[in-house]
């Protein structure tokens, strides 16, 4: 068996008192109306990966209201041979736990397990709004080839803000900002060439496959400049940089400042200025590069959330994801508001209906 959890349970999470889902590493279609909690169980399943979920929510906003007593999610992480039981819960708003076969751990250990690659229709407007969000989009990517792309981007961030607060400041003691420099350097470079790498992978995976969905041609752009290519090289920028950081009150070298460009390979076009369709088209291209290159490099693709997706595709490209999604043997979890949707997956997943009543939500096979 592909990766797939094959257990999921769902306790006070959302909208969500209680859901049990048995699987069978099949994808997943799940269907009902809007606000019934279908994107709620797509969250679940993403915090099975390192990160805060596909909505980036705090642990305290995904406990059911009224009650806020905290939520609890279970499952069983089938790969190849292998089960994990994975326990993840959060106590009266409290940081995330985690326990992996009954150990406590942390949630980078969860990278090393499971990955999990999603595509929300907030990311519809990846490819016209700011570029942390197209960032946030490559660094997932990243992650999923390398768990510790997590750490060092967090390591990162913390010794930047603090460098931005010596800055803010005016602090102008050298001492003060070696050590933290150093550190934004070291991974700074790391999460630079951690990019680099993903979209080779990602170039390679579209190159090699036929598939109705369109290939994007991927650069990297700095805002201001360059971004040095090693750590010694940022050091430098950084030490050098001070004096126009400090007018700025901020940090204007790293891999914070980098962009992600796409153009439409077949037709020459901006991302940006592709139509809607093209745009989501794209993106879902991506995503399945994406798939593809995880497993031809780690032997199992991961697993797909897919929230909303079929309502934005023709029948024609929906049997194509479709197709595709079952050749490549992913469990993918996809929500539609209506069974029709998934007309195409007869007999090749399972099907499942979100129902709420009087504030409470079954998943139920259909």
């Amino acid at each position: 068996m592909a990766l797939a959890l094959t257990e999921l349970t769902v306790s006070h999470f959302r909208s969500h008192r209680l859901a049990r889902l048995s699987l069978d590493g099949q994808p997943v279609a799940i269907h009902g109306p809007n606000g019934a909690g279908k994107t709620n169980i797509l969250e679940a399943v993403s915090l099975f990966s390192p990160g805060r979920g596909l909505r980036r929510a705090g642990a305290a906003e995904m406990a059911r209201r009224p009650e806020g007593l905290g939520w609890k999610l279970s499952g069983v992480l089938a790969a190849e041979e292998r089960r994990h039981e994975i326990e993840i819960w959060s106590e009266g708003g409290g940081a995330r736990q985690v326990r992996i076969d009954g150990k406590s751990a942390s949630q980078l250990a969860l990278g090393s397990l499971a990955r999990v690659v999603w595509l929300i229709p907030s990311m519809d407007r990846l490819w016209i709004e700011g570029a942390e969000g197209r960032r946030r989009f490559l660094d997932r990517i990243a992650l999923s080839f390398d768990p510790d792309h997590a750490e060092m981007s967090l390591t990162y961030e913390k010794s930047m803000r603090e460098r931005n607060r010596l800055l803010k400041e005016q602090i102008r003691d050298d001492h003060w900002y070696g050590a933290l420099e150093a550190r934004m350097a070291e991974t700074g470079a790391r999460i630079h060439h951690g990019r680099l790498a993903a979209l080779e992978l990602i170039r390679a995976a579209q190159e090699a496959a036929e598939t109705a969905f369109p290939a994007a041609d991927l650069e990297l752009q700095q805002g201001d400049g360059d971004m040095p290519d090693n750590a010694a090289d940022l050091r430098a920028a950084l030490a050098d940089g001070r004096t126009r950081d400090m007018a700025a009150g901020r940090t204007l070298v790293g891999p914070h400042r980098t962009d992600l460009f796409a153009v439409y390979a077949a037709k020459g076009v901006p991302a940006r200025d592709c139509s809607t369709g093209e745009q989501k088209a794209l993106l879902i291209s991506l995503i399945l590069a994406n798939a593809r290159a995880l497993a031809a490099r780690v032997g199992a693709p991961p697993i797909v959330l897919l929230d909303e997706v079929a309502a934005h595709l023709d029948a024609g490209r929906r049997a194509a994801l479709f197709d595709e999604i079952c050749a490549l043997g992913a469990q993918a979890w996809m929500t539609g508001t209506g069974p029709e949707l998934f007309d195409g997956l007869d007999g090749r997943a399972q099907m499942f209906a979100v129902d709420e009543r009087d504030g409470l939500s079954s998943v139920l096979p259909a």
